[in-house]
């Protein structure tokens, strides 16, 4: 925090808020890769995972046992049979159509140790709306992943019900991985509270990055009175002098999140939203863009994503900080679901972040000028009344 504090005082404040109001600290001796394609993430994975040696967790909102998995159980299989300890946690709606609860008794004989997240209790709990959507690979403690795709085949473009799905991800190497240990742990533990001691899993392990840049995981919980992914956002939103970049596949924002894009947008920032171009949800899809007349009237850009759908879920602030993970801006990740980030500063992933933005300009359609000018009346109820229900989307 002093270095820094001496660097850039206004970026400071939003670590320090992080750290003061979600304790998690603020690291720089961490490398960064940028993954612009969920399948080279995966394919990086794969390849770390195969020289783990001593322990995995895996965390994600959905699994399926499809081609991804088939190739990635047998690695997690040669792990347990080299006496490495294996932990897959998922939450059971995220995974619903793809796996059951079976799921867990199949991995357990083959020595893998498995929990879901919430299962569904019908009348019976209270809580089924909060999901885990959080997405986690620890490998030993020294190396993570974090970012917006799932494991299942639709993130690896080895099916394509929506075009080409565009999703991205960060690989962790170094001290900062302890924060997404201590994530896993809380809620693995959430479930059957089995780790009374996470010690054993937070190895000082001597590590010497060769990249410069500060390195802040966070998380997000529904269940306190902080919204940390969305201040985050806000955060970086009102910091923006230059430009702001930001990849959502929904974009169902409170009144707040409106009014600080639209006056970023008014200062001069340079504000641009993209979005898919083929929807995943089509009801969500009219929501998101009954967001857009409101926005390019006060300056912001929108981009709709042509090949495909856009999944992933990150921010670019100035060129000089950025933030990839898990929370989409919407109802549900901002509210509702546990999520997670990674706030970066001065690395230099941040470059392939911005790369990754201006590609993925090249490939949409700015539609900035056919919501400028406004629709019938008629457009208007309907977005009116498309609103009335976009807390629950």
């Amino acid at each position: 925090m002093q270095a820094i504090e001496k660097q850039d005082a206004l970026f400071a404040s939003q670590c320090r808020y992080i750290y003061r109001y979600g304790y998690y600290p603020l690291y720089y001796n961490t490398g960064v890769i940028f993954y612009a394609e969920a399948s080279d993430g995966f394919e990086a994975q794969l390849k770390d995972l195969a020289k783990a040696e001593h322990f995995v967790f895996m965390e994600y909102h959905a699994i399926q046992e499809g081609e991804a998995f088939a190739r990635l159980k047998p690695v997690l299989v040669d792990c347990v049979a080299r006496g490495i300890e294996v932990r897959i946690f998922y939450d059971e709606i995220g995974s619903i159509g793809f796996i059951d609860r079976s799921y867990i008794r199949r991995m357990r004989e083959i020595g893998i140790q498995c929990r879901v997240f919430n299962p569904v209790v019908p009348v019976l709990k209270i809580f089924m709306n909060n999901r885990d959507h959080r997405k986690i690979t620890v490998i030993d403690g020294k190396i993570g992943y974090t970012g917006g795709y799932n494991l299942a085949d639709e993130y690896f473009g080895i099916t394509s019900p929506y075009g080409h799905w565009k999703d991205t991800g960060v690989r962790l190497e170094g001290d900062a991985v302890q924060s997404l240990t201590l994530m896993f742990l809380e809620m693995w533990n959430s479930m059957e509270e089995t780790d009374i001691n996470f010690m054993p899993y937070l190895p000082n392990i001597p590590c010497q990055a060769i990249q410069p840049g500060f390195v802040q995981p966070y998380a997000d919980s529904p269940l306190d009175d902080e919204c940390m992914g969305e201040n985050v956002y806000l955060n970086l939103i009102q910091s923006a002098k230059h430009y702001l970049y930001i990849a959502t596949p929904y974009l169902i924002i409170s009144d707040e999140m409106n009014r600080a894009l639209c006056l970023a947008a008014q200062r001069g920032v340079d504000v641009r939203i993209a979005t898919p171009g083929i929807p995943d949800k089509k009801i969500v899809y009219r929501m998101t863009r009954s967001y857009y007349a409101g926005l390019v009237r006060q300056g912001v850009r929108i981009y709709e994503y042509s090949p495909g759908f856009l999944h992933e879920k990150q921010v670019l602030c100035d060129g000089i900080a950025a933030t990839v993970g898990t929370i989409n801006f919407d109802y549900r990740s901002l509210y509702h679901h546990f999520e997670n980030g990674v706030l970066l500063y001065g690395c230099p992933a941040i470059q392939n972040i911005e790369a990754d933005f201006r590609e993925t300009f090249l490939l949409s359609q700015e539609v900035t000028e056919k919501y400028r000018s406004g629709f019938n009346a008629m457009t208007s109820v309907i977005q009116c009344l498309f609103r009335l229900f976009s807390p629950l989307l």
